[in-house]
């Protein structure tokens, strides 16, 4: 049996895994884990948790001696079920030899400091991972957890967030000598500041009028993204909470995590603002989003947004989304549809191709516009974008040009010509059908890398 013992925020262990601590015969843990704990028996064997590989060796060889050496006691982080090692010790030596005591997990921690509910936040992970998902679902969404690792902290997150409109809380060494409150104003700004922090245990307001909230050694910061990229954070950040302040509070939930998906897309052009007609019609957006598999953590440019009906519908969908738009009033309509609908969308003003070179790497893309420049902005487009890029176009002349385009990116192209005809109403209670416009759709789709190492 392997008892996992959750730590770390100053709760007092279960009798029953300090019985096990008391008898065990290994234990692997961190070095602030096992400095803490008291009352391992001075003939245990400790392993320092680095590399996890080691480790689970070394637990491995230990299960092959005999049982009276004593049991294995793994010491992790808060919650060791969520994101925590759990998940490699039930791989490697399966579920049914695990007994776990978890303990409160930086994510609960870190917004209860805030007195915040946290049903509603997404959690994502970027310790060893690519922090790019941590940041579309941050720029998606308006509460997010952050579990950081080295390369992927503070400094980098609010580097990627300078834009965005965000608050960063910042919350180090969760449980060290921690207090159990701070002197609240309302809302989120209200836990927080940037100062040096004061003695233990105490919480004050700063000169911006915010509250440094601390403990002993535990911080919780409330800083701006560009404040955070400037700073060099330390290894003691147990968290990171992004939050668009405007809407940290939401409707009472039955389900936790992110919302669920929209009941329904492809709206009715009625339900977003648009100018002489000039959007994207639901027949042509249906089979677009399709192709264009808008999902969380991803990020998708809409180029020549016009109404930014495209790009409102993948957010809903749960991506971030760019819309680039070369109209002033173009780029406000796109900000307005957004805010009715809920949905945080990057409205950016500026022409296509030569303002895509300020923008992330988007992971698909849609263009609605373009005109004698639509085969350069392809050209672009495909050249950045990591799966996908659909085109629409109502002139035949242009077909031609973008699958080239597409082609010459690397991208497997497919297409249809979309002509619809919907119900209208006619004198004398009849009905007709009334033709749209046909729209060229075109796709690329990146294909799979191939490993070049597999014999053929």
């Amino acid at each position: 049996m392997i008892t996992v013992v959750g730590t770390g925020t100053e709760a007092p262990l279960p009798p029953d895994a300090g019985a096990a601590l008391a008898g065990a015969g290994l234990v692997v843990g961190g070095r602030r884990h096992l400095a803490a704990a008291t009352t391992i028996p001075d003939t245990a064997e400790r392993v320092v948790l680095g590399p996890l590989a080691p480790a689970l060796d070394a637990i491995e060889q230990f299960l092959e001696k005999p049982a009276e050496r004593g049991r294995v006691v793994v010491l992790a982080s808060g919650d060791p079920g969520f994101f925590g090692i759990v998940r490699a010790l039930a791989e490697r030596f399966g579920a049914e030899r695990l007994e776990v005591y978890p303990g409160v997990s930086s994510v609960a921690t870190a917004f209860a400091r805030l007195g915040l509910t946290w049903d509603d936040a997404v959690v994502v992970s970027a310790h060893g991972r690519d922090l790019r998902t941590a940041v579309n679902v941050c720029r998606a969404h308006p509460k997010v957890a952050v579990l950081t690792g080295p390369g992927s902290g503070p400094a980098e997150l609010g580097a990627a967030l300078r834009s965005s409109g965000r608050v960063l809380v910042v919350a180090s060494a969760l449980g060290a000598g921690a207090t159990s409150g701070a002197d609240a104003d309302s809302g989120v700004g209200s836990a927080l500041s940037t100062g040096t922090a004061p003695d233990a245990g105490t919480a004050r307001h700063s000169d911006a009028g915010s509250v440094t909230h601390s403990g002993e050694r535990e911080r919780v910061e409330r800083v701006t993204p560009a404040e955070a990229a400037a700073r060099d954070w330390g290894p003691a950040v147990s968290v990171v909470l992004c939050l668009d302040e405007a809407r940290v509070l939401s409707p009472v939930r039955t389900v936790a995590g992110p919302p669920s998906g929209p009941a329904q897309w492809a709206l009715e052009e009625g339900e977003f603002t648009h100018r002489d007609s000039m959007i994207t019609k639901f027949e042509v957006r249906a089979l677009a989003l399709a192709r264009l598999g808008p999902g969380l953590g991803e990020h998708v440019w809409d180029i020549g947004a016009g109404s930014g009906s495209v790009a409102v519908e993948c957010a809903r969908l749960g991506a971030a989304v760019t819309a680039v738009e070369k109209t002033l009033d173009g780029v406000e309509r796109v900000r307005a549809n957004a805010a009715a609908h809920g949905v945080y969308v990057t409205a950016v003003h500026g022409a296509a191709p030569t303002v895509l070179s300020d923008l992330p790497d988007p992971d698909a893309v849609f263009i609605g516009g373009g005109g004698r420049e639509l085969p350069a902005i392809v050209t672009a487009c495909a050249r950045r974008a990591r799966r996908s890029v659909v085109v629409a176009m109502a002139a035949l002349d242009r077909v031609p040009a973008v699958r080239d385009a597409l082609v010459a990116a690397g991208l497997d192209c497919d297409g249809v010509l979309l002509q619809s005809s919907r119900l209208a109403p006619l004198p004398g209670d009849v009905t007709r059908l009334a033709a749209t416009n046909p729209v060229f759709l075109l796709w690329g789709v990146r294909p799979p890398a191939r490993d070049e190492g597999v014999a053929q």
